[in-house]
């Protein structure tokens, strides 16, 4: 996962996720955002598969948005930790 390559919406290895697995994302998406005012207190894994698509409930977004925000906050938070330690 990174920033820089975002998972496509129809990338093929996310059909493969769990319910388990999306909502662990969720729960590492709610603890990693919050400081950022990302709180989706209703997320949670989408029943939905639409054109290959696993859906998460926030608005039915693909799964790939919320890995794709995972790793956008990783890559800032890391970001962020090398520019204090620069200091």
């Amino acid at each position: 996962m990174n920033a820089l390559h975002p998972i496509h919406p129809a990338d093929p290895a996310i059909r493969h996720l769990t319910s388990r697995q999306i909502t662990d994302l969720i729960i590492e998406l709610r603890t990693e955002g919050r400081e950022f005012g990302l709180l989706w207190p209703s997320a949670k894994p989408g029943e939905t598969v639409l054109n290959g698509r696993v859906l998460v409930n926030v608005g039915n977004i693909p799964a790939s948005t919320l890995i794709n925000l995972l790793a956008l906050l990783r890559e800032y938070k890391r970001d962020r930790g090398l520019r204090c330690s620069d200091s």
